[in-house]
C-alpha cells in the first residue's frame, strides 16, 4: 500500500466568543503543533491542519470533505478553547472517516506567575475536551481518544499506532479477495457470509476456477521464469538440486500475481484439494507473494487471507512481520509449555529470524502429483499477537491472544516447513482453554508488529466485536464477558 499520499486531518474546536485575537492565537499554535508532530518521525502520514472550527457549517463543511478525499485515513480533534458541543452534531453524525479526538493542552505547565483570567480562556483544552467528549458519548461515535500532553514521544506513538490502524480501515474498505477454488471440503471456521463482511468490512470475496489459474501458468514465459529465479537467488538460500520443482513455483507465483493485480486483488486463497490441471501446491509461490505484501489463506480460508494483508499494512513499513499461520503441536513439559505454529509450506518469511532456506520435500496431503518447492526458517523472537477473525452467525467476532515467541527449543530436523514456537498469555493451557471457549481458528494471523490495541481500534471503527485474551484473562471472566457480548451484540 502506498502511504506516501495519505494523510489525516486536524481539526480544533474554538467559538467567537473569546475575539479575534485568541483566534489568531489558536490558529497560529495549531498550525505550530501540526508542524512539530509530523517532524517527530513517529506519524506515518502527514497530519494537516484543516481548519479551526467556530460554526456548525465549519464543521459539518470539513467532515463532509473529509468523507469524499480518497487521500483521507481520518480526522484528530481537539478543542484548544471551549467549543459548544451541539455544534458538532450535524458533523459528526455524517462523519464516515475514522475519528480520534487528542485531548491534549499547548502549555506543558500551569504558569504560576502568568496566570489570569485571560489564561484562563485561552487555554482551556481540559474544559473544551470534555464538552466536546460528550457529544460523541451521546451520539455513541466508535472513536480513540489519546490523553496527553502533545510533545511527549508516547503520546505521539499512540498516535502513530493508531493512524497505522486506520490504514488497515482504508485498506480493508477497498480490499479485493481473490478465491482460486472453493474451501476445503467440511471445515466449518473457513466458511462466513460474504455479503455481511462487504457490508461490514468493506471486502469483496469472489472465486476464480482453479483452470483459469492452469491457463494463465501456461502462458508465462521461460524469461519470466528466469528474471523471478535471480530474485529468489538474492533473498534465499537454494537447499535443493531439484531446480525445477523451484521454477515450477515461479510459474505459479507469476501466474498468480498476474491474475490479481489484473482484478485488483491484494489476498488470495487456495486449497490443498482443489489443484485440477497442477502438478505442486502453491508453497514457496505463496509466501514469496506474502513477502510482497499479499495477504494469504490456506484451506480456502478467506478470511484470515484478507486479516493477513490488512495486519501487513498496519505494521511498520507498510509490509510488517505479520503472516498466516496454524496452531499445529503442543509441547506441554510442565514449566515448559509451547505451541509450534507452522503451516504445511505457507507461511511468510516476514518472520523468519534468519535467511530462509529454499527446500524440496515430499508432500502426502491432497492433489500433489510433484514434491512442492517451500521456505523453511525459524520464527522470530519477541512479543506478538495471534489474530482470528470468525463468522458467529449474524456478527462478527475477532479474537486477540497475547503471546511470547521463543526460539524452538529444538531443532526438528525432519520438519522441512517454516516454524514459529511461542507461549501464550495468561499461559499456554488456560490460553488455550480461552481460544476454544471463545471459538478462536486453528487459523490465525500472527504479528510482531501490530498491537492489540490496534486491533481494538480496528474492531471498534469497523463495528465488530473484539475479545483480548492478556496476561489478566481466567476463563471464569471470559465465559461472562462472552455471554454479556451475546447479549448487547444482539440488540445493536
Amino acid at each position: 500500500m502506498n502511504m506516501s499520499n495519505k494523510e489525516f486531518w486536524f481539526v480544533v474546536g474554538s467559538q467567537f466568543l473569546y475575539g479575534p485575537e485568541v483566534l489568531e492565537i489558536v490558529d497560529r499554535r495549531a498550525a505550530e503543533m501540526v508542524d512539530t508532530l509530523n517532524a517527530t518521525g513517529n506519524l506515518p502520514c502527514k497530519l494537516v491542519y484543516k481548519v479551526t472550527a467556530k460554526t456548525n457549517k465549519e464543521i459539518a463543511d470539513v467532515v463532509k470533505a473529509a468523507n469524499y478525499d480518497d487521500n483521507c485515513c481520518g480526522i484528530v480533534t481537539w478543542c484548544h478553547t471551549f467549543s459548544p458541543s451541539k455544534m458538532w452534531i450535524n458533523g459528526f453524525v455524517n462523519l464516515q472517516k475514522p475519528y480520534c479526538h487528542l485531548a491534549t493542552q499547548y502549555n506543558l505547565e500551569i504558569p504560576n506567575e502568568e496566570i489570569d483570567m485571560d489564561f484562563m480562556n485561552l487555554n482551556q483544552a481540559a474544559h473544551g475536551d470534555r464538552e466536546h467528549g460528550f457529544i460523541a458519548a451521546r451520539l455513541r461515535m466508535p472513536r480513540k481518544v489519546i490523553a496527553g500532553y502533545w510533545k511527549d514521544e508516547e503520546v505521539q506513538k499512540r498516535l502513530g499506532r493508531w493512524m497505522r490502524t486506520c490504514l488497515g480501515v482504508d485498506f480493508s474498505r477497498n480490499l479485493k479477495v481473490m478465491r482460486f477454488g472453493d474451501n476445503m471440503r467440511e471445515v466449518a471456521v473457513t466458511e462466513g457470509d460474504k455479503v455481511e463482511v462487504q457490508a461490514k468490512l468493506g471486502w469483496q470475496v469472489n472465486t476464480w476456477a482453479v483452470g483459469d489459474l492452469v491457463e494463465v501458468m501456461n502462458q508465462v514465459t521461460d524469461a519470466e521464469i528466469d528474471e523471478l529465479m535471480e530474485v529468489y537467488k538474492a533473498n534465499y538460500d537454494i537447499a535443493t538440486d531439484n531446480v525445477e520443482a523451484i521454477r515450477y513455483q515461479a510459474r505459479e507465483e507469476i501466474a498468480m500475481k498476474k491474475m490479481m493485480d489484473a482484478e485488483g486483488c491484494k489476498a488470495f486463497s487456495n486449497t490443498f484439494q482443489d489443484l485440477y490441471g497442477m502438478e505442486q501446491l502453491p508453497g514457496l509461490a505463496s509466501q514469496h507473494l506474502m513477502a510482497q505484501g499479499y495477504g494469504y489463506g490456506g484451506e480456502g480460508d478467506w478470511k484470515v487471507s484478507a486479516m493477513t494483508a490488512i495486519m501487513k499494512v498496519m505494521g511498520e513499513n507498510g509490509n510488517g512481520a505479520s503472516g498466516f499461520m496454524e496452531d499445529y503441536t503442543y509441547h506441554l513439559v510442565p514449566g515448559h509449555q509451547y505451541s509450534l505454529g507452522a503451516h504445511m509450506l505457507e507461511v511468510c518469511p516476514s518472520l523468519a529470524s534468519a535467511r530462509p532456506r529454499i527446500e524440496t520435500h515430499h508432500l502426502g496431503i491432497g492433489m500433489n502429483r510433484k514434491d512442492p518447492a517451500r521456505l523453511v526458517f525459524e520464527g522470530k523472537e519477541g512479543d506478538g499477537i495471534v489474530v482470528s477473525l470468525i463468522d458467529m452467525g449474524g456478527r462478527l467476532r475477532l479474537i486477540c491472544q497475547d503471546i511470547h515467541c521463543v526460539k524452538p527449543i529444538m531443532d526438528m530436523p525432519n520438519l522441512p516447513v517454516a516454524r514459529v514456537m511461542w507461549t501464550a498469555e495468561p499461559s499456554l493451557t488456560t490460553g488455550v482453554e480461552c481460544w476454544i471457549t471463545a471459538g478462536g481458528a486453528h487459523h490465525t494471523v500472527l504479528s510482531y508488529d501490530v498491537t492489540a490495541e490496534q486491533m481494538k481500534d480496528w474492531a471498534n471503527i469497523m463495528g465488530i466485536e473484539f475479545v483480548h485474551i492478556s496476561k489478566d484473562t481466567t476463563v471464569e471472566g471470559l465465559e461472562k464477558e462472552l455471554f454479556w457480548n451475546d447479549l448487547a451484540w444482539k440488540l445493536k
